[in-house]
Order: C-alpha cells, then structure tokens, then sequence
C-alpha cells in the first residue's frame, strides 16, 4: 500500500513538472512571437492632402452694450419697478427717486416765468405808447428768457428722478432697495444689450503675420466659438476689429470677433476659445509615431530603394492631433518607417518589412482634413 501511495505521488509530481513545463514553453513561444511581431519594421508612405488647421485662443466675452444705471439726483429710492435678472425694453421705467422737491421747484419756477411774461408784455404796451424805452423792453425780455431757462433746468433735474431704460437689454443684480438714501452718482444695477456679442482675444505675434498674409482674409476673418462647456457655439463670429498696437510685454494684439446672439444663450462676463481656422492647401503630413527628437530638431526614418535606412531631419510647419504637416526632409514618394522605429538604425538595411498602403496604416489617424 505504501508503494503505491509512492508511485502515484511520483506519477503526480511528473505530471504537474511536465504541465508546467509545457506553459512554460507556450509563454516563450508567445513572448518570441510577440517580439518578432515588434522588430518587424512597417513601411508607409506620406500622403498629401488639403487640411485644416485649427488654433484656439483664451478669450473673454462681452456685450456689445454693458452699460452701468446710475442715480443722477439725490433723494430717497422711491420705485423699483424691475426684477434682478429681467429682460427690460427701451423705455421701460426702472427706478423712481422721491420727485417732491423736484416737482416744487418745477412749479416754482413756472410761477416765477409767468410773473416775467407778465412784466414782458405790459413793459411791450408801455413801449408802444411811448412811455418807457427799448432798454427797458430789452431788460423785460432778458428776465423772462431767464425764468424760461430756469423752468427747463428744474424740469431737467424732475426727468431725472426717473430712470428709464436707455435700450433693450438684460438686466443685472439690484445695488440698492426700495427707500435707500441715494446720492448723486450711485449705481443702481447694470444692463447689457446681449443681442450681439463682442469677444476679445490675443494672438501672437507669429500668428498674427500669417493671418495678415492670408490670400483671401475675408474667409478668414470667419472663427467659431469653443464655450467653457467644450461645444461648439451654434453661430458663426467675424474679425471685425485688430487693435492698433502690441502689448511689448506679452507679445500679442488683441482682436475682436462679434458673434449674434439670437437665442441669449452667451451672456457678459463669459469665457471660452475662440477657434480660427484656415485650409492648407495638398499639405504633406506624416504621423507623430513616425517621426523622433534628436536635441531640439525632428527626424523620420526613409527606407530608400535598395532598403537602406536614412535618418532625415523633417521641417514642421503644423502640429495636428496625430500628424505633422511637413514643408521639408521627406515627400510623398518616400516609404517611412512607419512602425519599428527602435530596431532600425541609420545605414542599416532593411529586412523582413512590411508595406501598408496609407489608406490602412492611417485609418485610425485623426486626419482632421477635407
């Protein structure tokens, strides 16, 4: 009985020895596929293609009319006849300070200016008889102009009492409340004109030279609007404004896009992108993957004809998502190293590759193209 535990023991053990054995030669032989599958080279070629490059810019959003409501009289916050937040249109009556005084001193000054228009006329009679002279008339006529004048000053000082909306827009928080003691001066809210608005943002230097040298500008000045939200804004915006100067010390110059707002769906204070785009025309692109950094310079592998591998530095004009467009060290007949990169070497030759056709090695490549 004990020889047999023993033997079937062994038995086991070999059993289990041999199992592991043979994973461990299936692993190896997996790992060498898998290495093999790696230190194959893949070979490509550029393409050329009309692309779109897109760059995005910091920018703040402003109304095209943000103006601040302020008291122009002194008294006590009568009427406020307006909502925190609410659409106003022009005309409307926002706020009311206590009128009395106003009004007192309206009345008295029309009774003032009748008095004169009294004297006015009879001096006028007295004239006519010969009883009193020109000088006289001339002084009489002076006084009333006099009164005339203060009638329309203390009417001007009664209008402005009352605050009416000065257009059509979107009204902000109230600064003060009904019965508040309001001095000469003091803000009483905002309002913004939201139906257009105007969005600032500086481009540098560098880009602003390539802008300026555009062939057709007028489709240029054409920018869309990347909201704090990552979507896309549903209307298009224009350049309408390049100031005149550079900040020195940022190396920029600010533009101005105006945007319609026809839904109100962007309101003053805003932020987002601005995204300016422009269409290069049969721009040669190569991939990132493809390409490697020596120092501060860029280079990709070309295969030639007789599968020699030359190291040949690339000039980059734009950086895509996955591409680079390139204006030099490669061209669209080249084969490049598409995959590999790490096992191949300047002078070697080339073997045991395989050729994709771009149409399959750029597929899962963001082209961002037309």
């Amino acid at each position: 009985m004990r020889w047999t535990a023993l033997m079937c023991a062994g038995l086991a053990a070999v059993t289990l020895s041999s199992c592991d054995h043979t994973e461990e030669v299936h692993h190896q032989e997996r790992h060498e596929g898998e290495e093999a599958e790696e230190s194959q080279l893949v070979l490509t070629k550029p393409i050329i293609r009309d692309t779109v490059i897109a760059r995005d810019y910091v920018c703040q959003i402003r109304s095209c009319r943000n103006i601040e409501i302020r008291a122009l009289e002194r008294g006590y916050l009568e009427v406020v006849s307006v909502k925190e937040g609410q659409m106003v249109k022009e005309g409307d009556l926002m706020f009311s300070i206590l009128p009395r005084v106003y009004s007192a001193a309206v009345k008295r000054t029309e009774a003032e200016a009748k008095v004169a228009r009294v004297e006015y006329e009879n001096t006028k009679r007295l004239l006519e008889s010969n009883v009193v002279s020109d000088k006289e008339l001339t002084m009489a006529k002076a006084k009333l102009d006099q009164k005339m004048a203060e009638v329309n000053l203390s009417k001007t000082h009664l209008g402005f009492t009352t605050i009416k909306a000065p257009f059509t827009g979107l009204m902000d928080r109230l600064k003060l409340r009904n019965g508040s003691l309001v001095e000469v001066g003091d803000l009483l809210t905002t309002l913004s004109d939201n139906s257009e608005m105007w969005i600032y943002f500086n481009v540098p230097e560098a880009d602003y030279l390539e802008y300026a040298s555009r062939v057709q500008p007028e489709e240029s000045k054409t920018v869309s609007l990347v909201m704090a939200n990552g979507k896309i804004f549903d209307q298009k915006g224009r350049v309408n404004v390049i100031e005149a100067e550079f900040d020195n010390k940022t190396g920029t110059i600010p533009f101005r896009a105006d945007f319609p707002n026809p839904k109100g769906l962007l309101r003053h204070g805003e932020t987002g992108s601005i995204r300016m785009q422009r269409t290069v025309k049969q721009a040669l692109l190569v991939p990132q993957k493809s390409t490697f950094e020596l120092g501060e310079e860029r280079f990709i592998f070309v295969v030639g004809k007789d599968d020699v591998i030359k190291q040949s530095k690339i000039v980059v004009e734009e950086e895509l998502e996955d591409l680079y467009v390139v204006t030099s060290g490669v061209t669209a007949q080249d084969r490049i190293i598409f995959e590999g990169q790490r096992q191949a070497h300047d002078g070697d030759k080339a073997h045991d590759y395989k050729f994709e056709e771009t149409k399959d090695a750029y597929a899962n490549l963001k082209l961002h193209a037309q």
